[in-house]
């Protein structure tokens, strides 16, 4: 079988090309110029009943969302914000356009935060923001149980993450703040885009002004309007607002997530399958109560050196497959190293370890098991050549 392509999204469904075209003759894109029913709004009040949330902002990307909620929560100037060491170079880039300073914890092999160095890190932070990186969920009853007896806020970077179950509750509404991505490698697919959701109306008025709503359009949001006055010029405008265009390919695409989780779930734990066989890959497990809701693989290559597994990827790129090694090229913007833009950079050993190994590979949510197959095949056969080749 010829290999799929792994890059390509799910195509936008057809619901969605009416409401563009409507749109589109309108010329209404901005999402205030409607007195009401903008598809940006409809598409808050939607996004937010799906999650069991009570209020929703629409914005320009998952970075603009965690910034805007790092402001949203009014920490001390200068704040430190303690991330993990293994996440996307905009969640500290968020921090630091936010005021503030990012702060370092150690991940695990199985991607996830390492308690014991969060714990030991936590009294010296105002907040915390958990990144669940490639969708792979950290142990949030301990870490929201560490965080609430510090008193401190925490924010869900749950931009790999829409559709996953912690014990029966959506990631994204366990800390204060939850925000979410829509670009095209994401479960919804704007090819930009971002929502955060939180129960605090106070927190979303003040987000929301910041992103954008001058004068009175905060009138035209469905949150509390009285939390809204008192923060009336009063707030510095960023302007990350969602254009009516990106929520009208959106909105379509909500009634499609189970499915969409359904099926990427599947692919991945057929693949996980398929490469635990071979003695050199370990894929992590879920963690008791997660219930993941996956469009990409993760594993670790094991009892390899490094040029093997640099060699490994070379390799499975000629054949078709895009493997990549987070921690094997100089410029991965997760690699923590290369966030060269962080004052007294710290060492992560047992993060940079698990980096150096630890391979991903997308795997589009319509693909069928026999084209995950297919890919299996190709990395298997490539590494077990690459491995016994090198071992001769």
């Amino acid at each position: 079988m010829a290999l799929p392509d792994m890059h390509k999204a799910e195509p936008i469904p057809a619901e969605a090309e009416t409401a563009i075209a409507e749109l589109l003759q309108s010329g209404d894109l901005f999402r205030y110029t409607a007195a009401e029913n903008a598809p940006v709004s409809l598409l808050e009040v939607e996004f937010a009943q799906m999650m069991g949330s009570k209020y929703a902002l629409a914005v320009s990307s998952c970075s603009a969302a965690l910034f805007l909620s790092l402001l949203a929560l009014d920490l001390p100037k200068d704040a430190r914000v303690l991330i993990p060491g293994f996440t996307f170079a905009a969640v500290p880039s968020a921090v630091i356009h936010a005021g503030h300073s990012p702060v370092l914890c150690e991940v695990g092999e199985d991607y996830r935060v390492d308690l014991e160095d969060f714990a030991a890190k936590l009294g010296t932070v105002d907040a915390a923001l958990i990144s669940h990186m490639r969708g792979h969920t950290s142990d949030m009853d301990a870490i929201m149980a560490l965080c609430r007896a510090a008193n401190l806020p925490v924010i869900e970077d749950a931009a790999h993450s829409l559709g996953t179950l912690w014990h029966g509750r959506k990631i994204g509404t366990i800390g204060d703040i939850g925000c979410f991505s829509f670009q095209s490698y994401k479960m919804i697919n704007a090819g930009e885009g971002g929502i955060l959701i939180t129960d605090d109306p106070d927190l979303v008025a003040r987000a929301i002004i910041m992103s954008g709503a001058y004068e009175h359009n905060w009138k035209k949001h469905a949150a509390l309007q009285e939390s809204f006055a008192k923060w009336q010029n009063q707030l510095p405008l960023y302007n990350m607002r969602m254009s009516n265009l990106s929520a009208a390919i959106l909105r379509p695409q909500l009634p499609h997530l189970p499915r969409r989780v359904a099926a990427g779930l599947r692919n991945h734990d057929h693949m996980a399958a398929r490469l635990s066989a071979s003695p050199w890959i370990e894929v992590p497990s879920p963690l008791p109560g997660e219930t993941r809701a996956p469009d990409s693989i993760q594993f670790n290559l094991v009892n390899l050196p490094e040029a093997t597994i640099r060699a490994f990827a070379a390799a499975a790129d000629a054949a078709g497959v895009k493997v990549q090694v987070f921690g094997q090229s100089s410029d991965n913007a997760r690699a923590f190293w290369n966030w060269q833009f962080i004052e007294n950079l710290p060492e992560l050993p047992r993060t940079r370890a698990m980096l150096m190994r630890a391979c991903d590979v997308r795997l589009p949510v319509q693909l069928s098991l026999a084209e995950i197959d297919a890919v299996a095949d190709v990395i298997l056969q490539v590494l077990a050549e690459i491995a016994e080749a090198k071992a001769a």
